[in-house]
């Protein structure tokens, strides 16, 4: 069954995309909305009826997804850094671009790599999460990093907040 087919491949979607955000949250949400179009898509088919084709091209489009996930999973290797290293560097070059202003994407890299690090000293602990001297000493060392690299070259508060979410995030689901 044609339906079948779309709704396995939507799950399968789904649970991959699931497993993304737990590291990457940025990468994880794009992905869901490009999957949500191409359900809304099949969900708003005329009459609900659709031809073997189109079918067909929903389970592609579905499945060209999964493929691009499978590539997503694996890009960081192209730019010398980690899967986790890589939620980080594509959080702050998300956040440049949101704020406009550029940032050398060496830098980008090298501040992934570190931010990771102190991530992870810092996150070392079971109850990090319940202990708030950990996450604000996490916060400092981030602040402390991020300004010695000139990083946002602007005064934003909503950059440090959306840099610590994803650290959060990224530990919580570790």
């Amino acid at each position: 069954m044609p339906n079948t087919k779309i709704q396995l491949l939507q799950k399968l979607l789904a649970k991959a995309i699931g497993e993304m955000r737990k590291v990457n949250k940025i990468q994880g949400i794009e992905f869901s909305k490009k999957m949500q179009a191409v359900v809304d898509r099949y969900n708003e088919r005329k009459d609900n009826v659709y031809t073997g084709e189109e079918f067909e091209a929903i389970a592609a489009e579905l499945t060209n997804l999964i493929m691009e996930l499978k590539d997503e999973f694996a890009a960081g290797d192209d730019l010398g850094i980690d899967f986790e290293e890589k939620a980080f560097f594509d959080i702050l070059k998300a956040l440049a671009e949101k704020y406009d202003f550029s940032y050398p994407k060496d830098k980008l890299l090298f501040l992934a790599k570190e931010v990771k690090q102190i991530v992870d000293d810092k996150a070392k602990y079971t109850d990090w999460s319940e202990r708030n001297d950990i996450k604000a000493e996490l916060k400092v060392d981030l602040i402390i990093l991020l300004g010695d690299n000139g990083y946002p070259p602007v005064d934003r508060d909503e950059v440090y907040k959306e840099i610590f979410e994803q650290a959060e995030n990224f530990k919580k689901n570790r």
